[in-house]
């Protein structure tokens, strides 16, 4: 696949040195090297999206590999840095991720890195079936919207193909995931949730985004919190529109 196919920013890279340095994986990457009973018949690659969350990736980066590793799922985890100073761009991380991944892993978790999966019955297997949002707005500790898709979503690699990926359009915080999700309804596809799980807002997840100290970027341009994928029918890759 091209880069332009993605339409991914040039400025923006996959540079995962920083956030590598500040964590040591130790025992968990050893427990990773010694579990035998994998199925190797899928592998995820774990992107994240990342930058200035240092403390959260430390503790991100050994549970994540814990929780995996207790469902025996082959992985392997990308921290995709972005190093320059315009607005944070999540979509484009996610774009150059799903590329840096390729061809070692046939499905990708969308992952937000200050959100932890706590109940080990959340589902992190290849989705077969389609999308599948794990951290749904009937779990998610913050967002309950009936439309929200962020936080964790997995999806097959031809999937994301299919869809074109998600749009760079979106500088500073939110309405990202919105449109992806718009691009896969378009798409025909079926968003699949978790069901029957006997944890809630308040346990599923662990929240860890320091606030406090990282406010977020929620300034729009261009009515980006309006947006819409165009009705195409031909086939052809969507292009997202803005409403006025």
């Amino acid at each position: 696949m091209s880069q332009n196919k993605l339409e991914v920013y040039s400025e923006l890279h996959a540079n995962t040195q920083t956030a590598r340095k500040h964590f040591d994986p130790g025992d968990e990457l050893k427990k990773l090297r010694n579990i035998k009973t994998y199925n190797k018949t899928h592998k995820m690659a774990l992107l994240v999206p990342f930058r200035n969350c240092t403390n959260e990736l430390k503790e991100f980066a050994p549970h994540m590999m814990k929780f995996l590793n207790n469902q025996r799922i082959p992985h392997t985890i990308y921290v995709i840095n972005q190093v320059d100073d315009l607005r944070f761009n999540r979509a484009t991380l996610v774009n150059i991720g799903f590329i840096e991944s390729h061809p070692d892993c046939d499905y990708i978790a969308i992952h937000d890195v200050d959100l932890l999966p706590l109940n080990p019955k959340l589902n992190y297997s290849f989705p077969s079936e389609g999308p599948f949002h794990v951290s749904s707005p009937d779990l998610h500790p913050l967002y309950h919207y009936s439309e929200f898709t962020g936080g964790i979503l997995l999806m097959t690699r031809k999937h994301y193909e299919k869809v074109n990926g998600m749009s760079n359009k979106f500088w500073g915080w939110g309405s990202e995931d919105d449109e992806l999700a718009l691009r896969i309804l378009h798409f025909g596809f079926k968003i699949r949730r978790p069901l029957g799980l006997k944890t809630g807002v308040w346990n599923t997840f662990r929240h860890i985004h320091e606030t406090v100290r990282r406010p977020r970027d929620k300034i729009r341009f261009f009515h980006q919190n309006k947006k819409k994928v165009d009705g195409r029918t031909d086939g052809r890759t969507p292009t997202m529109n803005h409403a006025s």
